[in-house]
């Protein structure tokens, strides 16, 4: 509709003009001796409009030759740019698609037109890494370090990812290091590269970190903290004087966490340190009740029997039914000799839940009794138990004769 309103504005316009030059009998006189030239107002303004808008367009001719190279570069730069995204969107899709061949092929001509290089190089060393093309591979995310050597996170990034997947743990670890500023997926990559590698003291900080930026929830960052110390416990165990220096550096509450304790127990026992497994295990109990962990407490050896039978029998008041427990008590009244009272805390728990170890302990203390039949069916109890959980951990499948 506007240029409706356009076409009658000028409609108007040129019959207003034509009225007022009707009416206008003025005219113009110019004298330059010996010349006189008389032209009428009308045709003077015509020519007066016709000049400034012939020099107009002459001006704009001119600017416009002075201008044609610049503008003639940029729409060349500006076609060059269309093109490497284009480039780009096909290398992506076919990446995505798993076509990785064409993937490269793509990517290195965004690498040659010098637009984007670094994101070109990455993304055809990934493709070659997918083709198993590790040489080329490494020659594109050298190439990408060369032609956007600013853009290095993103080629290092990529790197460690690519040499984790190769299992090159130490190299991705060397890799990570040229990272100017360790953000978020660097920390990841670098944790992930320390637990394949089995490097355990490095990843604590690590998770602690990630911990703080949000990345694990506290559970994920306990459970990881666990393992971490679990790992570095048994790593310590074949020295007293290392393992007791590393167990003081644990925090209070990762000491009284139930599966760190029992691995510390465990190395201690192994090193003669059983009196200092038994408080190890009583205290992380008193903070936390863990059947489990109660198992081990039988196996603290060297540590006062009486006194572990007594610290026992107060958590068995709390617990009264706890078959892990009552086993505890059965083999620490067995370590003292006591054999009514073991064989009433075994037949306690095998009554609660009939399980192999207690069926196995009841079969030897009666054997040491001189008692073979009740000694005989426990063995086959404790046996028929075991093959049954056995059976149950490998769900139930059969090995094919060969």
């Amino acid at each position: 509709m506007r240029w409706v309103f356009w076409l009658l504005g000028l409609f108007a316009l040129a019959v207003a003009l034509a009225l007022a030059l009707r009416f206008n009998t003025g005219y113009v006189l110019l004298v330059s001796p010996p010349y006189r030239v008389e032209l009428s107002l009308n045709m003077f303004v015509f020519a007066g409009m016709g000049a400034i808008a012939l020099g107009y367009l002459l001006l704009r001719f001119v600017l416009g030759a002075i201008e044609l190279p610049a503008r003639v570069r940029e729409y060349r730069a500006r076609r060059q740019r269309d093109n490497v995204r284009t480039a780009l969107l096909d290398a992506l899709r076919a990446f995505f698609e798993g076509r990785y061949g064409r993937a490269e092929k793509a990517a290195a001509a965004v690498i040659e037109s010098g637009e984007m290089p670094a994101l070109g190089a990455v993304l055809a060393a990934r493709a070659a890494h997918e083709l198993r093309r590790y040489d080329q591979r490494d020659e594109y995310l050298a190439r990408a370090g060369e032609r956007a050597p600013e853009d290095v996170a993103m080629r290092v990034i990529a790197e460690a990812e690519l040499l984790l997947e190769q299992r090159h743990f130490q190299e991705a670890l060397l890799a990570l290091k040229a990272l100017p500023e360790k953000h978020t997926a660097g920390l990841r990559l670098e944790l992930r590269a320390q637990q394949l590698a089995k490097n355990w003291e490095p990843t604590l900080p690590l998770i602690d970190q990630l911990t703080r930026r949000g990345v694990f929830d506290a559970a994920q960052a306990a459970q990881l903290r666990r393992y971490a110390q679990i790992e570095i416990l048994k790593r310590r165990a074949l020295d007293r004087f290392s393992l007791e220096e590393y167990w003081q550096k644990i925090p209070a509450e990762q000491k009284r966490d139930p599966k760190v304790a029992a691995a510390a127990a465990q190395c201690f026992t192994a090193l003669g340190g059983g009196e200092q497994a038994c408080q190890i295990i009583e205290t992380a109990l008193e903070h936390e009740w863990d059947s489990e962990l109660a198992g081990w407490y039988a196996e603290c050896g060297g540590a006062a029997t009486v006194r572990r039978i007594e610290r026992a029998e107060k958590w068995l008041k709390a617990n009264p039914r706890d078959s892990v427990l009552l086993l505890t008590l059965g083999r620490l009244c067995a370590q003292q000799e006591l054999w009514g009272k073991a064989q009433s805390y075994l037949d306690a728990s095998v009554a609660v839940e009939p399980t192999w170890s207690a069926h196995l302990a009841l079969a030897d203390l009666h054997e040491g009794l001189g008692h073979a039949d009740a000694a005989r069916r426990h063995y086959r109890e404790s046996l028929d138990l075991a093959l049954a959980q056995l059976k149950q951990l490998t769900g139930g499948r059969r090995r094919t004769p060969v």
